[in-house]
């Protein structure tokens, strides 16, 4: 956040969304953090049933404005690379509004359970507090499948969606580049085709590594929440607290995959906290993204 803020160059639209995600992901972890281990010393829930239902609806909250925040980053990628010159770039006020929406849509599906649809209740080895998915009537089970389709299941289809098209216009670009050079009698028309990887490449694996980690985190909840309202399976005190945990552990996957790989990121950290830079810092080279490289290779292209 520090870096993203105090960086002239970082102070983009675009790196708002970033931004807020560094945020959303730092409230989830000082919210859900110190409590649970507070409980865990104590073996139980101790801070009394308004706690409770606090710590669980800042759980949901955080965690879906996170899970949207990455989607319009995806969003925004999408848009910068597939679109190229045609799309439309995003404002400040975009960036803001986009931002605002995020907060108000998730507090809506977090207040939810303070007016009746579902309930916040201990879970798992009575530790933590989240969605009562063990109750089987049509009231909460109708707010865990709606839940699960607006927290879960849209944000999932639109990154693999946004990332699929992204992959795709980069290879053709790729490709169409290739043959120009072969066409030229040359190795290669970019300068930076020394560097060991492509933009392609580089790419894939930003992909491959977003949406492997979406998976990792929140599917083992989510099947434990479908377990539960469902009445499938055995499910006990321990798998519930692991579902929970792996769920907002993806506060820390985040910023290594959205600012740690994120060349100018790493070049503002090695001149502003050295002693955290990874590698020594970004070459000269390597200070652009992946997703402005490629909007710079569109505009070569055209």
């Amino acid at each position: 956040i520090s870096i993203f803020t105090s960086t002239k160059s970082l102070r983009t639209p675009s790196n708002l969304l970033v931004v807020n995600l560094a945020v959303s992901d730092f409230l989830m972890m000082f919210a859900m953090g110190p409590p649970m281990v507070y409980n865990c010393m104590k073996q139980t829930w101790v801070l009394g049933p308004l706690w409770c239902q606090l710590y669980a609806a800042f759980g949901s909250l955080f965690g879906c404005v996170s899970i949207w925040s990455m989607t319009m980053i995806a969003f925004d990628r999408y848009n910068v690379i597939v679109k190229g010159l045609s799309a439309k770039p995003m404002t400040n006020g975009a960036a803001l509004t986009k931002i605002a929406i995020i907060w108000v849509l998730s507090l809506i599906w977090t207040a939810a359970p303070f007016f009746g649809w579902n309930r916040y209740v201990p879970e798992g080895n009575m530790t933590a507090c989240g969605t009562d998915y063990i109750n089987r009537t049509w009231k909460s089970k109708s707010y865990i499948f709606m839940y699960a389709l607006f927290v879960y299941w849209t944000p999932l289809l639109l990154i693999i969606y946004s990332y699929f098209f992204i992959l795709k216009a980069v290879s053709a670009h790729e490709k169409s580049m290739r043959e120009q050079a072969k066409k030229m009698n040359v190795a290669s028309l970019r300068s930076s085709e020394a560097q060991n990887q492509s933009t392609e490449c580089k790419l894939a694996k930003v992909a491959l590594m977003t949406i492997s980690l979406w998976f990792m985190a929140w599917t083992p909840y989510l099947i434990i929440n479908f377990a539960g309202v469902m009445g499938k399976g055995k499910i006990t005190p321990l798998a519930t607290i692991w579902g929970s945990l792996f769920a907002k552990a993806n506060a820390v996957y985040n910023p290594i995959v959205y600012a740690i790989s994120h060349p100018k990121y790493q070049e503002a950290m090695y001149k502003k906290y050295p002693s955290l830079a990874c590698g020594g810092g970004a070459s000269a080279n390597d200070s652009q993204s992946v997703a402005s490289e490629a909007t710079q290779n569109t505009a070569e292209k055209a």
